[in-house]
């Protein structure tokens, strides 16, 4: 990983996209590969352009920000997708989640705020505006009621390793910081992950982390 990060901009709005284009270009370690002005346009940029994260509108004519992320993840997985968007509603956000966003910031999201999201992703974290999280948290709670399974025992035959290692990601902790709180190396962890998605049936942390709800494994 080198140690500038190439951003693609997304955003249908002129002046919105030339002004986080100034503002990112203003960011320590923070390389501007481009900027997009609709989700059709930034599923082809970043085939040409390769960059590591993608800063991305959700509103935007021709293809949306959750379809055009959904197409990025797909061809591309190693693309993080940061939605950066003016819409904080619960469809919005499941939707933008769903389709493989890792971050998602509103736009009043100081530099700062942007700047660590970014780095984030980067490092394999999910990033959400704090009241987004909350919200998140609140509907999967709601919606899921924990189950777990008799005797103690774990679901899919999670060894209890890999559930501490679910309980983490649930908790937003990236795997070089996983590795640290277990003690263990970052490669060991990335096998857990790997063997855990694989018993459960895990495409992605979003999905991780309402598993880990489903099945009261969140941890506290």
């Amino acid at each position: 990983m080198s140690d500038e990060t190439r951003i693609l901009v997304v955003d249908d709005q002129t002046v919105v996209r030339e002004g986080l284009v100034l503002l990112l270009e203003l960011l320590p370690g923070i390389e501007v590969a481009g900027s997009a002005g609709d989700g059709e346009q930034a599923v082809a940029m970043v085939g040409e352009l390769r960059p590591d994260v993608v800063l991305m509108d959700l509103r935007m004519p021709r293809v949306d920000g959750v379809e055009a992320t959904r197409r990025i993840k797909q061809a591309h997985p190693d693309v993080e997708v940061v939605v950066l968007t003016t819409y904080a509603d619960d469809e919005s956000i499941f939707a933008a989640l769903r389709a493989g966003a890792r971050g998602y910031l509103t736009k009043d999201a100081g530099a700062d705020e942007i700047a660590r999201a970014v780095a984030a992703v980067r490092g394999g974290a999910a990033q959400l505006d704090p009241a987004i999280q909350r919200r998140l948290v609140e509907a999967v709670a709601a919606d899921q009621r924990p189950v777990r399974a008799a005797r103690g025992e774990l679901p899919d035959g999670l060894t209890r390793r890999e559930a501490e290692v679910l309980a983490l990601i649930a908790q937003g902790r990236s795997n070089s910081e996983i590795a640290g709180d277990l003690f263990i190396s970052e490669a060991t962890v990335k096998t857990h992950i790997n063997n855990l998605f694989a018993k459960a049936g895990l495409r992605d942390r979003a999905q991780a982390v309402t598993y880990a709800f489903r099945h009261g494994l969140a941890g506290s």
